[in-house]
């Protein structure tokens, strides 16, 4: 994994070949990567600033009706990352070599579903929210069987989407001892990806990345 002085390092050198809207991508990912390697005591704070990261590195200026399709958006922006990727296949192996068993825990803690919390609030019922826990697991069980690292990634990214909002909507006390052990497994995720994320983008420098949902106004 890449820390975030090393694709500075390679940012500085060959920002000259990225286009405006990359440029723009990479710096603020990486500058939001810096502040996360910064928390090496606040689990809690890693997960924040690595979640901006990857905001930073994927989301587009999309009309406001579709940006309830988060979860949809980088989902197909991670088999895009996969495909690109198919050749050093540094996703797959951070799937299948490097995280595999915390992938799978991570799946299958609850806390982490967001119908879990849907049934807490009394949106749905339990039968309803467990009915979509055993649908999405199956899902993913598919995914894992047929070794398809986007898809897996794309599950585990969305039970990581629901702890970043307990956390910034404040659903979440800070470095509670509650939720450290998901916590501390969505850190450990984010702090692989966000590198490699950023990295194969800029390997692929010369790709249509799209407009940066807040362009830079001088």
């Amino acid at each position: 994994m890449k820390t975030h002085k090393e694709l500075k390092n390679r940012q500085r050198q060959d920002r000259h070949s990225y286009s405006e809207y990359l440029g723009v991508r990479v710096h603020r990912a990486l500058s939001w990567l810096n502040r996360a390697e910064q928390c090496t005591d606040d689990a809690d704070g890693q997960v924040i600033f690595l979640w901006i990261a990857f905001n930073a590195a994927y989301a587009n200026d999309i009309a406001e009706e579709y940006r309830l399709r988060e979860q949809e958006m980088f989902a197909q922006f991670l088999t895009r990352l996969c495909d690109l990727d198919n050749q050093q296949q540094r996703l797959k192996n951070l799937v299948w070599v490097e995280f595999p068993s915390s992938i799978r825990i991570l799946l299958g803690n609850q806390h982490v579903f967001q119908a879990f919390w849907d049934h807490q609030n009394g949106k749905i019922s339990e039968e309803e929210w467990q009915d979509r826990f055993s649908r999405a697991n199956a899902a993913a069980s598919t995914a894992l069987s047929r070794e398809n690292s986007a898809g897996v990634l794309a599950i585990a990214l969305s039970r990581v989407y629901t702890l970043r909002n307990q956390l910034i909507h404040g659903g979440s006390t800070w470095n509670s001892k509650v939720n450290r052990d998901q916590i501390r497994d969505c850190a450990k995720l984010l702090g692989c990806l966000v590198p490699i994320v950023i990295e194969i983008m800029m390997d692929n420098h010369d790709e249509l990345w799209g407009q940066p949902c807040y362009p830079v106004v001088k």
